[in-house]
């Protein structure tokens, strides 16, 4: 398993851990650094805690959970979609997320655009590199990826804005940098295709201090925000 710089957190946190958890993370992030607080498998009645300690963007991973989570959360959150994207879904989880962050294919990209007009709802995305040493990780080769920002960088109603990855989870911090530089790497090649697509979207729970490290702008955190999932 890969270290973890936090202790293990009780479930059903309360709103002072909460809230708590949320300023130390925030603490350690540089200046203009987004934290993406992942709220998947928790309640609503968490993200409500984390709102009321002023988090206002928050990640998920199925449509169902994001679909509910947006109706019952004032409007002025953002939403991320950072798990597995299912097409036949699509159309229904669209209108409720701003951002989609794990695009892996030329053809999601473009479903994404088509649907994003039929429902007149622009969208940013991320392009999410396969870099880790896992088969289960999804996402574009290097190279796939530079390939498919050149064809499709002027698609309607979406926003290419960077690239998402994750590193190899081991316990190995030679590996985990080296899998961070090459997503920091694919994002330098990805600016200059496409100059506004600035953002690097990389390190969770377990590494995010080592992404932060290679430039990440948005870290996907959410046991040391909300605790274990149940």
């Amino acid at each position: 398993m890969k270290r973890r710089f936090s202790t293990s957190m009780p479930q059903n946190l309360t709103s002072p851990q909460i809230a708590e958890n949320l300023r130390r993370v925030r603490a350690a992030l540089p200046s203009g650094g987004e934290l993406v607080a992942v709220s998947k498998f928790h309640p609503v009645e968490a993200v409500k805690e984390a709102y009321e300690a002023g988090q206002r963007v928050f990640g998920e991973s199925r449509v169902d959970e994001v679909v509910n989570k947006a109706a019952a959360m004032p409007e002025d959150c953002t939403w991320h979609f950072i798990g597995h994207v299912q097409t036949n879904k699509l159309r229904r989880m669209l209108p409720a997320v701003q951002v989609i962050e794990s695009v892996d294919s030329e053809r999601l990209l473009r479903l994404i655009s088509a649907e994003a007009v039929r429902a007149n709802h622009p969208v940013k995305v991320f392009l999410q590199v396969h870099v880790a040493a896992e088969e289960t990780k999804t996402g574009f080769a290097p190279d796939d990826l530079i390939e498919c920002a050149r064809a499709c960088k002027e698609l309607p109603c979406i926003e290419i804005c960077g690239v998402m990855g994750m590193a190899s989870n081991v316990d190995d911090d030679e590996r985990i940098n080296a899998d961070f530089e090459a997503i920091a790497e694919v994002g330098r090649q990805l600016r200059a295709i496409i100059p506004t697509a600035r953002e690097l979207s990389m390190g969770m729970s377990g590494d995010w201090p080592q992404a932060v490290a290679h430039g990440a702008t948005f870290v996907r955190i959410g046991t040391d925000i909300f605790g274990v999932r149940n």
